[in-house]
């Protein structure tokens, strides 16, 4: 009984064959920090199923970008990616201020970076006064006003 539990626990009998095996997307080549993923920067390969727990398809991980440095061959998985950066660090971005139907537009720059729907702080070009908004698109910042 003893020596069953202990090849249990080291793992024998649970050796997988390679008609076990589960199609996966990894990377085709090498992909930088910051750089958007499309699907052809994938190709399918068979993995072992313990392998392969938590792999994005290429569908899933297309048009996220990586959140560091990755390398082929690797499966992707959603700690590798993050939402697409609209706004950056220190770029310019063009502040919009809605109250109603007014709308007020003027030039600033970010100071940190954020995607979609995600609240950044930016500061205004003209009075540099720094204010609080939420990222509407590319390099595109709203802030509510009452």
């Amino acid at each position: 009984m003893s020596m069953l539990l202990a090849l249990a626990l080291l793992g024998a009998g649970t050796l997988s064959t390679p008609g076990e095996d589960v199609q996966v997307a990894v990377l085709a080549h090498p992909i930088e920090k910051g750089t958007r993923l499309e699907r052809g920067d994938f190709e399918s390969e068979a993995r072992a199923p313990a392998a392969a727990r938590g792999a994005l398809s290429a569908e899933d991980a297309s048009g996220m970008e990586a959140a560091r440095n990755l390398t082929a061959g690797n499966i992707v998985r959603r700690s590798d990616l993050m939402k697409p950066q609209l706004v950056r660090r220190g770029e310019p971005v063009t502040i919009r201020i809605v109250s109603g139907a007014l709308v007020i537009t003027s030039s600033g720059r970010a100071l940190n970076g954020g995607g979609q729907g995600e609240m950044v702080r930016v500061v205004t070009n003209t009075t540099n006064r720094t204010l609080d908004g939420t990222i509407e698109g590319s390099g595109t910042v709203r802030i509510a006003a009452p």
